[in-house]
């Protein structure tokens, strides 16, 4: 493989044969996939202990990363790699659409269960909820739609934190 006689993006063989790299072209789908199984920024970044800001601009379709990375991505979003890898003009696998869907709906029941107060809806949202665990094993951890954001722990910090304000911003404020 050579450099020699290139564009910027592409990469030419000893065969003569050239590829273009990634600068313009997806080369992931991670977004997508997080998008259809129903998971924020947030949670995708606790699950891979990074921050938002870098799921987010790993989330681009035409940003590089390591194989360890997508493989993080893969566990978190517990789909199979080769979903997040197929081509962007491909549309999701059958299998992995219908995963997303169902987990879509377990969070939907869950959170019926969680804010259902009378006995006969908290009844029907259990059974709602045990008929999707026996169609589908997996789904019995998932959690409920969150009503409200969720609590940050002691070791999380705020967007404050992430884009400190100069002291120079209160003086303008009184002037």
């Amino acid at each position: 493989m050579s450099v020699g006689n290139c564009g910027v993006n592409e990469l030419s063989f000893a065969h003569g044969a050239a590829i273009r790299l990634g600068a313009d072209r997806p080369l992931h789908r991670l977004a997508i996939v997080r998008q259809h199984q129903g998971m924020t920024r947030r949670c995708v970044a606790r699950r891979l202990g990074a921050d938002v800001s870098r799921v987010r601009w790993q989330e681009r379709p035409t940003s590089d990363m390591l194989l360890t990375t997508l493989y993080q991505w893969q566990k978190a979003l517990e789909a199979p790699v080769a979903e997040l890898l197929v081509d962007a003009d491909d549309p999701l696998s059958p299998p992995v659409l219908k995963r997303a869907q169902m987990v879509r709906l377990m969070k939907t029941a869950a959170a019926i269960l969680e804010q259902a107060h009378e006995p006969p809806i908290r009844r029907m949202a259990q059974m709602l909820v045990d008929q999707l665990v026996e169609i589908m094993p997996e789904l019995a951890g998932v959690s409920p739609w969150h009503t409200v954001g969720k609590r940050r722990t002691r070791d999380e910090v705020g967007q404050v934190v992430q884009r400190p304000v100069g002291v120079e911003s209160f003086r303008l404020l009184r002037e």
